[in-house]
């Protein structure tokens, strides 16, 4: 086919232009070694340290099944149980669940703080408050970053060495000012902070006030280095008898990147019963991420399995 000199002039420009666009920027599965199209996974469980059956309960579906990654929390009555496993068990991988709620009626814990210097936090009991609706409402941003720096300290001062910081209930998300205390801390200690792709418009929800400020601070993040995931997902909404069957779809229908699984294991004990209504979701969660039938569907999806270790030693090199 013969190119008329116009048309050879213009795809000349088109390859000009392209050669002077900035070379796409590497993924991070590319960072971390894989393919483009790489789909990766943390399986990671919260509440660590809450009580006895929740401890032995996720130790035992890191070390016999498919949970990469899970969070301690450092006010709870057990933190100290979980710091012995941790121990005991120095391959796992353990970050801090940071936590200013303490939801249940029953079973409680205050800050690490004393609560003197963190009034704010604190309901008339002398308790963190019970849910991120009355944090939000009462909780003074200089506290939540006082209280954050608190559980980190303490973790360190009890040998632990986190892998990555998140928070409970997701309080940390609910305003710009916890967020920045939040990426504060973490930059402070150099540890690798919860940060999927979509965290900002969920503070959008709740502080609309700064709705401007989501795609600056997205740059921001980046720009200073620190490692977001591509998405989580979390609240699966199935019956504890189709739980197993929520996650293999879960995993079948991954796209590719970072991906967490935010989940929650425990057991049939008495000791959660009498904790929370949510202890058969728990022993189910931690049911299916033992279930061969999990980890097949992650093999037929070539998923791979990662936990936060591998995305610390990304950013910080260790």
């Amino acid at each position: 086919m013969k190119i008329g000199c116009g048309t050879g002039l213009l795809l000349a420009l088109v390859v000009f232009a392209s050669n002077l666009l900035p070379a796409e920027e590497p993924s991070l599965v590319e960072r971390l070694g894989y393919p483009r199209n790489a789909k990766l996974l943390i399986v990671h469980a919260d509440d660590v340290g809450m009580c006895h059956g929740v401890n032995v309960a996720t130790v035992e579906a890191m070390t016999k099944g498919w949970v990469s990654s899970a969070s301690i929390m450092v006010p709870c009555p057990w933190f100290p149980e979980a710091v012995e496993l941790a121990r005991a068990n120095p391959k796992l991988d353990f970050g801090l669940h940071l936590t200013l709620n303490s939801k249940w009626r029953y079973y409680k814990w205050g800050p690490v703080t004393p609560r003197d210097q963190v009034r704010s936090l604190v309901d008339g009991e002398g308790f963190l408050r019970r849910s991120y609706i009355e944090t939000l409402g009462f909780a003074a941003a200089e506290d939540v970053e006082k209280e954050i720096r608190a559980q980190v300290q303490r973790a360190l001062e009890f040998g632990l060495h986190p892998t990555h910081l998140d928070s409970h209930m997701g309080t940390l998300f609910m305003s710009y000012d916890y967020f920045n205390a939040y990426r504060k801390v973490a930059h402070e200690f150099k540890i690798p902070y919860l940060v999927p792709e979509p965290a900002l418009h969920w503070i959008e929800k709740f502080d609309p006030r700064r709705r401007i400020a989501t795609a600056a601070t997205m740059k921001e993040i980046k720009a200073a280095g620190d490692i977001v995931i591509n998405d989580v997902v979390m609240g699966i909404e199935a019956s504890t008898e189709k739980r197993t069957r929520a996650y293999v779809d879960v995993i079948r229908n991954l796209k590719p990147g970072v991906t967490e699984i935010l989940m929650h294991c425990g057991n049939d004990s008495e000791e959660l019963k009498a904790i929370t209504h949510s202890w058969a979701h728990r022993a189910a969660d931690a049911r299916a991420f033992m279930d061969p039938v999990v980890k097949q569907a992650m093999d037929e999806a070539g998923v791979r399995l990662i936990g936060w270790a591998t995305l610390k030693k990304l950013q910080y090199g260790k």
